[in-house]
């Protein structure tokens, strides 16, 4: 099967090797990575499994997932990862959504897939989710967004909450604000209208500014590039990632009568029953090293 002729939501048998080969076991090493209650996936039909999104970009839990993923159902159980339009346009990252059957985030994408029986991975925080700080690990922030809910609504399918403990330390943030959108300049341009400060970053720019034998000058233009750079949010930091799929949520639960209130009410379920599975996860003790 070649990118071009993929079926949605379907991995290609060479992601599906790969993931089992050598992802699986790098995130079972720097990560102990696991998943539970895959029980609560709903036999038939297609669904939405909406998560807390972690990590800066979120690399080690999107890694994690899918190796897990693809160790537990194989090509059994296709799910369709939403991304954004953009990485479908750019080399090498289009081939890799590719393979893994992933779709653009936009809603024509998730009502094709939804109406071809191919449930959706749902991220509805984003950006605003990942990279919050630290000491805000605990809380799942999908920064008012609504639009899964609309999906869920229109195609009249269930939300599966699935709640993912541990991969904030992977990349720890020390700092979220508009200004650093603006100070680092790009994000503003991709449409990212918050920014944050890694502790890579500052690591990065202590080294250089105490131990490099450059002006200062360089050490500014460097500084600002450790701040700038999307490297300095890769994950660095082997902390265990464990993650939890919780019972469906039918779509005549959530959705009742008016629609503005229904969608209010339903975001605040479907946020406190995310956030409830991230901090069950950390009770036990998951997410710790």
């Amino acid at each position: 099967m070649t990118p071009a002729s993929r079926t949605v939501g379907h991995a290609t048998p060479f992601a599906l090797a790969f993931a089992r080969r050598w992802l699986l076991p790098a995130v079972r090493l720097a990560h102990r990575a696991t998943l539970e209650g895959t029980s609560n996936l709903p036999k038939d039909g297609p669904y939405l499994l909406v998560a807390n999104h972690s990590g800066a970009l979120g690399i080690a839990e999107l890694v994690a997932f899918a190796a897990l993923w693809a160790d537990t159902f194989g090509a059994s159980r296709p799910l369709a990862g939403f991304a954004h339009p953009l990485g479908f346009r750019v080399f090498p990252l289009s081939r890799v959504l590719a393979e893994v059957g992933a779709i653009p985030s936009t809603y024509e994408a998730a009502h094709a897939a939804l109406s071809a029986g191919v449930p959706l991975l749902v991220f509805p925080g984003g950006d605003h989710d990942a990279l919050r700080p630290i000491w805000r690990w605990r809380r799942v922030d999908f920064g008012g967004r609504r639009g899964f809910l609309r999906i869920a609504r229109r195609a009249g399918v269930p939300i599966v909450p699935m709640g993912i403990s541990g991969s904030h330390f992977t990349a720890p943030i020390l700092w979220q604000s508009r200004l650093l959108a603006y100070v680092a300049a790009w994000p503003r341009l991709c449409g990212v209208k918050r920014w944050s400060l890694s502790a890579l970053a500052v690591l990065t720019t202590l080294l250089v500014w105490t131990s490099a034998p450059l002006s200062w000058p360089w050490r500014v233009a460097i500084a600002w590039l450790a701040l700038a750079s999307p490297t300095s949010m890769i994950p660095w930091v082997p902390w265990k990632i464990r993650i939890r799929i919780g019972a469906p949520i039918a779509a005549e639960t959530l959705f009742a009568g008016d629609a503005t209130r229904d969608e209010e009410r339903a975001l605040g379920d479907a946020l406190a029953t995310v956030e409830g599975a991230v901090r069950r996860l950390t009770e036990t003790g998951s997410g710790l090293p």
